[in-house]
């Protein structure tokens, strides 16, 4: 029991570590020598990151981002391999270490806890917990994107369909994926309050990767 607690609390540590990697900033310095949070919106994100440095700047960033999230949540195979862990409630595991790298995105130890939303993790953790229904609000968000150029709105609509594909179109039952799947739809609205508001007042930033020669 001891030896399962340890690899837990390690794995859980290891989880925060990979989200922690502040991957816009990293790239944006050693590649641009810009820090992202001190143009566009502040924010250490992909969309920042386009807005800032380019769009094959940003996509980089997005991938790297998603590639945290997926990892970190995948750790529970390691649990569940080194025998320590119930098989049962490998979503449960899952879980908590993908919200621990989103934790780890939004307060970063290697960037004086200055990170951005997560949403682009958030991506990967429930890729890794649900292929399929995260595919079909990925193709949401695009649709959103595509037809409103607003980011903010394609992540509200992405977010707040997921529970709803994977209970009416899937059929998922398992009540700890259920719970964090709603749990993140409102955790994103709460996020992005301010984009909301802006949104209402018709204020909010449409879509626009950066022009060639300028910063902004």
């Amino acid at each position: 029991m001891g030896v399962t607690v340890f690899i837990t609390l390690g794995l859980t540590v290891l989880a925060y570590l990979l989200g922690s990697i502040p991957t816009a900033v990293w790239l944006g310095k050693l590649f641009f020598h810009v820090d992202v949070r001190e143009h566009g919106s502040k924010n250490a994100g992909a969309t920042n990151t386009i807005r800032t440095l380019g769009l094959p700047a940003g996509l980089a960033v997005f991938a790297i981002d998603v590639l945290k999230g997926f990892a970190a949540t995948n750790l529970y195979r390691v649990l569940l391999a080194w025998g320590g862990g119930d098989v049962s409630l490998w979503s449960l595991y899952a879980i908590i270490f993908g919200v621990c790298a989103v934790v780890g995105h939004i307060f970063p130890v290697f960037a004086g806890f200055r990170g951005g939303k997560g949403v682009a993790t958030l991506c990967g953790v429930v890729l890794a917990l649900h292929p399929l229904a995260t595919l079909c609000a990925l193709g949401v968000f695009a649709v959103v994107l595509a037809t409103t150029r607003y980011v903010s709105l394609g992540s509200l609509t992405a977010g707040l369909s997921f529970p709803l594909f994977l209970f009416f179109l899937f059929h998922v039952r398992e009540l700890p994926l259920l719970i964090f799947a709603v749990t993140v739809a409102l955790l994103l609205f709460i996020t992005h309050r301010a984009n909301i508001g802006r949104l209402l007042h018709g204020t909010e930033s449409r879509f626009a990767p950066k022009r060639k020669g300028s910063v902004s």
